[in-house]
């Protein structure tokens, strides 16, 4: 059984749901602290011919909360803003028509913290995608509350079954191989390809939202991109 864990990151890039496609069971990190200026509430996109943050305005009474109470503000703003935003720099996108249609049923939802609104659109894209993989959430899964950072990770793999645990790549210092297979877990790391597609105006710019990367492709496209990658 292959497992993946990451944050229910907002809008991420495409290796996020590469890691999704290539696991059994994808586990969203949700009672894990929020950190400030990540990838919970923001993510890039392509205005004009620069990388510019679309953010979602975000309350919290100490950065220690957990990712699934940190509340979200201005919510009605914030939609009305990014739809303009959306429309100006993607319209004449190929699949804007479709790609808009999905995110309009997406924010059509008045969502009350950032949790449930990442959720929400990590799910979408899984199945637009048609990727088959289980995606449940940590905060369902009963582990023991002094577990912290590599050993919570085993223990929630172990809970699941999953005997090869597949992060992303920037794990490499995070997590020692010999430690998870001392726990009978095989520990790998996805590597992504050089995944390029045409951007509109301006040099490409690797690693936006994905959001990006469903405006400019179509599904069958985008499907073969998930599996670019190399486990190491």
């Amino acid at each position: 059984m292959r497992i993946g864990i990451m944050q229910p990151y907002f809008f991420p890039y495409i290796g996020y749901f590469a890691l999704i496609n290539a696991v059994d069971r994808f586990v969203l990190y949700d009672d894990v602290a929020y950190i400030k200026n990540g990838w919970i509430n923001r993510n890039r996109i392509k205005i004009g011919t620069q990388a510019r943050y679309i953010s979602v305005p975000v309350t919290l009474a100490n950065t220690n909360h957990p990712i699934k109470d940190v509340k979200i503000v201005n919510y009605d703003r914030f939609r009305i803003e990014v739809f303009k935003t959306l429309r100006t720099n993607y319209s004449k996108a190929p699949s804007y028509a479709d790609i808009i249609g999905l995110l309009t049923e997406v924010f059509s939802v008045d969502y009350a913290d950032i949790n449930t609104l990442n959720a929400a659109s990590i799910f979408m894209i899984k199945d637009y995608l048609d990727i088959k993989s289980e995606i449940l959430a940590s905060s369902t899964i009963k582990t023991s509350n002094e577990l912290r950072g590599e050993a919570k990770v085993m223990n929630i793999c172990k809970i699941l079954g999953g005997d090869i645990y597949i992060n992303a790549i920037g794990g490499q210092g995070l997590y020692s191989k010999d430690n998870f297979l001392k726990g009978q877990i095989n520990l790998l790391f996805i590597k992504m390809g050089k995944i390029i597609y045409f951007q509109g105006k301006g040099d490409f710019i690797p690693d936006l939202s994905i959001i990006d990367v469903l405006m400019w492709n179509s599904k069958e496209v985008i499907k073969r991109m998930l599996q670019e990658y190399v486990l190491v």
